[in-house]
């Protein structure tokens, strides 16, 4: 009879917890126009580790490019990068964050490595120059990426404060403390030439 009390407390705390959650949405504008390829993300201001998720994050290279090309993962995440196209290539970082060097691979194999880090990580190919692509390896599992239209969305956030900062290859973004609050919404929108 214990056990099954515990059981259905434990359900109950579980389920009360999901429910004190609320959601971060926004858009992020150059001038009139959308910025896609931002990296928004959310850091709790207590430290928090979290578990990396249990499937791998997959960068392809299909028609000489790297699909696709800012890829925001947790710390611990896998990552794939399978080759798609028909011919090889060579896949590289040299950044402190992973530095790597898979050599050259033919069509239809894959390589794989540990974001073990957190930071950003460019990848390159030796053989095709201008093939180029990021990941960002975050402390969070709250992030976004936006579309081509400069929009985000950040959904099932656990009530609290935070740290909101943003990750662009060309563009800088000042961060900001943010409450998200436990049910709702939250909007936040940001133009970078303001």
């Amino acid at each position: 009879m214990k056990k099954y009390k515990l059981v259905i407390f434990l359900i109950l705390l579980i389920t009360a917890a999901q429910n004190f959650a609320g959601d971060l949405k926004g858009k992020i504008k150059s001038g009139s126009r959308g910025l896609n390829y931002v990296v928004v993300y959310l850091e709790p201001v207590k430290k928090i580790t979290f578990s990396p998720p249990s499937e791998p994050a997959v960068m392809d290279q299909v028609n000489l490019s790297f699909v696709p090309h800012i890829l925001p993962v947790l710390v611990g995440t896998k990552m794939i990068f399978p080759n798609s196209d028909r011919i090889r290539h060579s896949v590289f970082s040299l950044n402190k964050t992973k530095k790597f060097d898979f050599g050259t691979y033919p069509p239809g194999t894959e390589k794989s490595i540990i974001c073990d880090q957190p930071g950003v990580i460019s990848i390159l190919c030796y053989i095709h120059h201008d093939m180029s692509a990021y990941i960002v390896v975050l402390e969070t599992p709250y992030f976004s990426l936006t579309n081509e239209e400069g929009e985000f969305s950040i959904s099932d956030v656990p009530s609290g404060n935070y740290k909101l900062s943003f990750w662009h290859e060309d563009e800088q973004i000042k961060s900001e403390e943010i409450f998200i609050p436990d049910k709702g919404i939250v909007n936040k929108n940001f133009n970078v030439n303001e």
